[in-house]
């Protein structure tokens, strides 16, 4: 039977109408991964481990989810909001494994594309300022300086990776970021590690002199002379 003009358009509306109800279902779901990953990752920094893995958990889930429905139509696919939630879903993960002293999961791992991975590596090194912070507050320098180790090692490396910008998605913006994060980030360690450097030596100054009271809190020997 003849094809009409009628049949013709129609079958052409077809494709579109699942086209616009794959790049639908792409918008609301790239949005619930992104509030996934933000609440793993303040999970993270909140030291509630068991609620970030559910976190990671229930993204790795959404992701995959969401790769499978758009498998049919790459171009949603590779569309820029959708390779943001991937990317959030490599920072989240990978904010995890760092801050743990994990082994770092692939892109392949991920099932995520290179550049989304990568830029979320490098967003994920800057998160690791915000930890360090807050582990100074607590006096956890060692820390610090593992996280700092990283952050160092991580952009050492994404420095080396030279494309043009539509194929890894602006990673050398975001990698220049990376950098001024982390040059403020060893600023504020090596304050941290001299003022330390200089508490102990004050307090050993302080010993010499006889000026420290004893540990059950009983005068030294010059306040007992007094």
């Amino acid at each position: 039977m003849t094809n009409t003009t009628e049949d013709r358009v129609a079958s052409a509306v077809a494709v579109l109408e699942a086209v616009h109800q794959a790049r639908e279902v792409a918008l609301e779901t790239s949005r619930s991964l992104i509030r996934q990953c933000a609440n793993a990752i303040r999970a993270t920094h909140r030291h509630d481990w068991e609620q970030a893995q559910q976190l990671l958990s229930d993204a790795a889930a959404t992701q995959q989810r969401l790769s499978e429905r758009l498998s049919d139509y790459p171009a949603i696919l590779n569309a820029g909001y959708t390779q943001d939630s991937f990317k959030e879903y490599a920072e989240a993960r990978l904010t995890y494994a760092l801050v743990h002293a994990d082994p770092l999961p692939g892109h392949a791992e991920l099932g995520i594309q290179p550049a989304a991975y990568l830029n979320g590596m490098a967003e994920a090194a800057s998160e690791l300022r915000r930890y360090i912070l807050d582990g100074l507050r607590r006096g956890k320098i060692e820390e610090g300086e593992r996280l700092l180790t990283a952050m160092d090692d991580i952009y050492s490396l994404l420095v080396t990776v030279d494309f043009p910008d539509a194929v890894t998605s602006g990673l050398r913006r975001t990698t220049d970021a990376l950098r001024a994060v982390l040059e403020r980030t060893r600023g504020d360690l090596t304050s941290a590690v001299r003022q330390n450097q200089l508490i102990a030596a004050m307090r050993s100054f302080e010993q010499t002199l006889g000026l420290q009271p004893s540990a059950e809190g009983e005068p030294s020997h010059d306040d007992a002379d007094d």
